[in-house]
């Protein structure tokens, strides 16, 4: 399933994710949406802004720590179709 078109939408050139940790190690929380579980994985400023309540309240809830990382190496691996 493909949301946008990948024509109009701009490159990449970083990602955010919200890390959430405990005594196990890390993991990246996600929440229900009505077409299924979505990452707290994003790739502008303004969908971290939108993400954040979203992060806040599965901390508060869940009593884990969540970080915000940001990866900005692009690498390309593998190109499909």
């Amino acid at each position: 399933m493909i949301l946008d078109d990948p024509k109009t939408l701009l490159k990449i050139d970083e990602v955010f994710v919200f890390v959430a940790s405990d005594a196990d190690g890390e993991g990246v929380p996600g929440f229900m949406t009505p077409g299924g579980w979505m990452p707290l994985v994003c790739a502008d400023k303004a969908r971290v802004d939108s993400l954040r309540e979203i992060a806040q309240r599965i901390a508060r809830e869940s009593g884990n720590r969540i970080t915000l990382v940001r990866f900005s190496v692009r690498e390309e691996l593998e190109v499909i179709g």
